[in-house]
C-alpha cells in the first residue's frame, strides 16, 4: 500500500488543527488518503487549511475549553462523516509556565479543561458509537511533561498528567472491544505554543534548534494509526537526539 493510500477509506477527526501539532497531523492523515474532520477556535484558520490538505477536509470549528462544546462537535463529526470517525487525535492544548505560586486561576482552569477534559469529554462522546463498530483508534498527544516535571510547569504538567490517567482508563475499559489508543508524548516541539515563552533568550528552555518539529510527531501519530489491526502501541516517547 502506498503511502498516499495507507488511511484511504477510513476518517479521522483532529483537534488544535489550525496550528502546531494538529496542523501537521491533519495534513498528514489526509495525505495519506483520510477524510478529514478538522476542528480549533478559529473559523477562518480552518477554512484557510482546508484548502491546503489533500481531498479538503470538513471544517467544524469549536472552543474547546466550553463544557458543552465536546457533544456538540462529536453530534456535528457523526452527522458529517455519516458515523463516528476512525481516528480521533486530540492535539488542541495549551501551555501556560509560573511558578505554582504564581499560577493564576485562569491558566490551572484553561490548561485541564483544554488538555485534559476535553479529550475525556470528546472521547466519551464518540466512544459508544466506536464501541459498538468494534474498531477505532484514540491518539491523546501527551507531552514529556506527562511523566516529567520541570520548574514553572505546575498547571501544564498536572493537566497532562491527567490525560495520561485518562488515555490509561481508555485503555483498560475498551481492552479486547477492538479500539486502540495510542499516548504520543513529544519533548519539546517547535510551534507557536511557544512564542509567549521566547525559548531562545529564555536560558531555562530550550532552544528553537534544539526541539522537534510538528512534523515529526504527525510521522509518529501516521505510523502508529497505520499498524495493522494485530499491533497496539500503548505509548511512544519522541526525544530531540
Amino acid at each position: 500500500m502506498s503511502a498516499d493510500t495507507a488511511l484511504a477509506g477510513r476518517t479521522a477527526l483532529v483537534t488544535g488543527a489550525s496550528r502546531g501539532i494538529g496542523l501537521a497531523v491533519a495534513r498528514a492523515l489526509a495525505a495519506a488518503g483520510a477524510r478529514v474532520v478538522i476542528t480549533a477556535r478559529s473559523a477562518g484558520a480552518l477554512d484557510a487549511l482546508a484548502g491546503t490538505l489533500a481531498g479538503g477536509a470538513i471544517c467544524l470549528p469549536a472552543d474547546l475549553t466550553v463544557r458543552t462544546a465536546a457533544a456538540e462537535l462529536a453530534r456535528a463529526t457523526i452527522d458529517a462523516l455519516g458515523g463516528a470517525p476512525s481516528i480521533i487525535v486530540h492535539a488542541a492544548g495549551n501551555f501556560p509556565m509560573a511558578p505554582l505560586e504564581d499560577a493564576d486561576d485562569a491558566s490551572v482552569e484553561e490548561s485541564f479543561t483544554l488538555n485534559a477534559a476535553a479529550p475525556l469529554r470528546l472521547t466519551r462522546e464518540l466512544l459508544p458509537a466506536m464501541r459498538a463498530r468494534g474498531t477505532g483508534h484514540v491518539v491523546m498527544i501527551g507531552s514529556i511533561s506527562d511523566r516529567v516535571i520541570f520548574p514553572g510547569n505546575a498547571a501544564y504538567a498536572a493537566s497532562k498528567h491527567a490525560l495520561r490517567a485518562v488515555h490509561e482508563t481508555l485503555r483498560a475499559e475498551t481492552r479486547g472491544s477492538g479500539l486502540r489508543a495510542t499516548l504520543i508524548s513529544p519533548a519539546a516541539t517547535d510551534t507557536p505554543i511557544w512564542d509567549p515563552h521566547a525559548p531562545d533568550t529564555t536560558p531555562t528552555l530550550p532552544n528553537r534548534s534544539e526541539m522537534l518539529r510538528p512534523e515529526d510527531v504527525a510521522d509518529a501519530v501516521l505510523w502508529a494509526v497505520t499498524r495493522p489491526a494485530h499491533v497496539d502501541i500503548e505509548e511512544l516517547r519522541l526525544a530531540h537526539s
